[in-house]
């Protein structure tokens, strides 16, 4: 079906990151799902002018741009297969808290460098004892007598892209909790480098190899309080109107992805011959691929029309719920059945089909899970 919410403009965008990828990415990616991605890459995404969608001219970046553009680069990733970093944290989760809460002497500090790809960022909001319920944080931020700085004490949990990050917003506890457990949490920018923070082990993960997550801890650190973004104890509701966005790249991704491994197990039938013929000859084939594809259209409708809302802001919580929770599970779908028509070959890490089954399956875990979708659902019906 034809997709009408691009325009030339949107085009022109995408053949340059497709040749982008060819050339910085594509013949460097093998090594990197062993070593993981360089810090220099950001640096080259900083020169390509993708690094600050959003920030206004005057701090370096390029003015309000539509999210579409950010849908661009995930559908030509998972296309040739490879994974920009943490790119999409950075630049499409992160940064716009620095667009919405930052001050003017926060922002002159902090975009252009984060524009240039010098700074790259990461936020740090999962702990050992709270994922999905965010107001059982425990990280704290305590006030000194002075009332210049915060020490900052705790740990925090699969956090993606710390190793290469230079600053992290770290969600922690300023005031002790009350009966409302969601009051007393606040945004701390906090630089890497500083004493006391610690990024621990990398976690071994089933997928996303590319892509570090990584344990944090923190004793001591000494946070100036003009490094708190927004207003002190104001956390919590910060971090739950980022979520629908963060929730529609993560949709986007699954389409892109499902999308990408359609035409994957495509070309792969063409080729292989069993039985003394093609593959793509067999009846059970041909209804497996209808099927796939079929979904796939209905999973970019559902994309399109969130990534039209969010152009007019008017992009809701279950909107987003909605197009996360059916858009993950179709790609969970369809990348299974696509890695199937692969045979053996589908299983072996080589094969981009491989390397889709395995990052794919945490789309229904990270930015909520598939059940809290559907709470958030529910909820919206009045149940």
């Amino acid at each position: 079906m034809k997709r009408t919410i691009y325009d030339t403009d949107h085009e022109d965008f995408r053949a340059m990151i497709r040749d982008f990828l060819a050339a910085e990415v594509v013949p460097h990616y093998e090594d990197w799902t062993r070593t993981g991605t360089p810090r220099e890459l950001f640096n080259k995404l900083g020169d390509l002018g993708i690094m600050g969608f959003g920030i206004p001219e005057e701090y370096g970046g390029p003015g309000a741009v539509s999210y579409k553009y950010q849908a661009i680069i995930s559908e030509e990733t998972t296309r040739v297969g490879v994974e920009l970093g943490h790119y999409m944290v950075t630049t499409g989760i992160v940064l716009p808290y620095f667009l919405n809460l930052a001050t003017e002497d926060q922002r002159k500090a902090w975009l252009p460098r984060i524009a240039s790809g010098e700074i790259v960022l990461a936020i740090a909001m999962t702990e050992p004892g709270a994922g999905s319920d965010l107001a059982g944080i425990r990280t704290t931020a305590t006030l000194s007598a002075d009332g210049r700085h915060y020490l900052l004490n705790g740990a925090k949990t699969f956090i993606t892209g710390a190793r290469n990050a230079d600053l992290t917003i770290v969600v922690a506890r300023t005031s002790p909790a009350t009966d409302d457990r969601r009051a007393g949490l606040s945004l701390l920018v906090v630089e890497n480098r500083s004493p006391g923070f610690e990024v621990g082990r990398q976690l071994e993960k089933i997928g996303q190899h590319a892509i570090d997550t990584c344990e944090l801890a923190f004793s001591d650190v000494v946070v100036p309080v003009e490094n708190v973004l927004g207003e002190e104890g104001r956390g919590f509701w910060y971090l739950g109107q980022n979520l629908p966005r963060e929730r529609l790249a993560i949709a986007n991704h699954a389409v892109a992805s499902a999308a990408a491994a359609v035409e994957f197990a495509r070309t792969y039938v063409q080729t292989r011959e069993v039985f003394g013929h093609s593959l793509a000859e067999f009846q059970n084939t041909k209804f497996v691929l209808a099927e796939c594809a079929t979904e796939v259209e209905a999973a970019q409708a559902l994309v399109d029309k969130a990534l039209e809302l969010d152009d007019d802001e008017e992009l809701g919580v279950a909107d987003a719920a909605r197009a996360k929770l059916f858009c993950t599970e179709v790609a969970a779908r369809v990348i299974d059945k696509c890695l199937q028509l692969h045979g053996g070959y589908g299983y072996i890490t080589e094969h981009p089909i491989a390397r889709l089954y395995a990052d794919t399956r945490v789309n229904r875990i990270y930015g909520g899970t598939s059940e809290v979708m559907k709470t958030i659902i529910a909820k919206e019906l009045g149940l």
